[in-house]
């Protein structure tokens, strides 16, 4: 699965503040997530963003755009 800067993200585990949605700021080495909610940022290294893939359902962004 490929991502790209500024998709919205929906993770079935949620963060503290009880949003679902991320943005992805940083995609590289590692992930950097925003979350939508409270705008913490977070760095999910990729080995374990790999891992957390099936976690991953939709993206707002590419149903949006294409």
């Amino acid at each position: 699965m490929e991502f790209k800067v500024g998709e919205i993200i929906k993770m079935k585990k949620k963060h503290p503040c009880g949003a679902n949605e991320w943005k992805l700021l940083r995609v590289g080495m590692d992930f950097r997530l925003q979350c939508m909610n409270c705008g913490r940022e977070v760095m999910v290294p990729r080995k374990l963003g790999r891992e957390e893939l099936p976690r991953i359902y939709s993206s707002r962004y590419r149903l949006e755009c294409g």
